[in-house]
């Protein structure tokens, strides 16, 4: 327990290649919005993405994102207020969409996910780092598989249902937050809070589990572009949808002069 502690409290250390990964991430996150740009906004025909190869490059990308996420945060420091901060940016993406783009409204995306999953985790890191990493990484792993569709109203993941969960359940705004989506709800980025605070958590107990010592490889660079990229991944990922969408729409009004 106490070399737990002195590791928690211990000034943390940066480790490139976490930012690099993250950096790649951000780009994978980012080629996927422009692809929905060019499907959905400018009429591009792409049925690969609208199916399992798409399905799979937005999980994946999603995936990579919250567990390193969660692996992170006991690098940091505080983390409550750090959570408080992209929560607030989550909710910025969501007035500008409800404003200007009410048809493509993203109500419950992943900045408001992650800045909630800080904020609990945070609160919670007292009790959580009295768990054994091992217990703490198992549980999560188990409880996200099993809670895994639970927005489409079920125990159990992709076609493997344990039980299916009352209709109750799925009725207003704060359910639909927690991960049980209401009548009529809609929104292009929709994460909610479970199950995907397990798999945040996995990535908090892996960390915990692996400690810095076997951390040492990822303190040696890749490619410090994208390590920039990690560092500043708020900020992109608050720009990239204008940018993408402003190059888009230049890139299309230039094709149809030039035919």
């Amino acid at each position: 327990m106490q070399s737990s502690m002195a590791e928690t409290h211990s000034p943390a250390p940066r480790y490139p290649l976490l930012d690099e990964m993250r950096g790649l991430a951000l780009v994978s996150m980012m080629g996927y919005h422009a692809m929905w740009d060019l499907v959905y906004l400018f009429g591009v025909y792409a049925p690969w993405y609208g199916g399992m190869p798409g399905f799979l490059w937005q999980q994946a990308t999603s995936w990579c994102f919250i567990l390193l996420s969660g692996f992170c945060l006991r690098l940091g420091h505080h983390p409550i207020r750090r959570g408080l901060v992209v929560f607030a940016a989550g909710a910025l993406v969501t007035a500008v969409t409800a404003l200007f783009m009410p048809a493509d409204l993203v109500l419950f995306g992943v900045l408001t996910f992650l800045g909630a999953a800080m904020v609990l985790t945070g609160l919670l890191r007292p009790a959580l780092e009295k768990l054994p990493a091992w217990a703490g990484l198992l549980g999560c792993a188990l409880l996200f598989i099993v809670t895994r569709e639970i927005n489409s109203g079920y125990l159990g993941f992709g076609g493997w249902v344990i039980a299916e969960l009352p209709g109750a359940l799925y009725r207003d705004f704060v359910m639909t937050f927690l991960g049980f989506p209401g009548p009529g709800f809609y929104s292009t980025d929709y994460f909610s809070l479970f199950p995907w605070l397990f798999l945040y958590g996995a990535g908090y107990f892996l960390q915990k589990l692996t400690g810095r010592e076997r951390m040492e490889p990822l303190r040696r660079s890749v490619c410090p572009p994208l390590g920039w990229m990690g560092r500043h991944s708020l900020l992109l990922y608050l720009l990239h949808q204008p940018a993408l969408y402003g190059a888009l729409t230049a890139l299309s009004l230039l094709a149809r002069q030039l035919g």
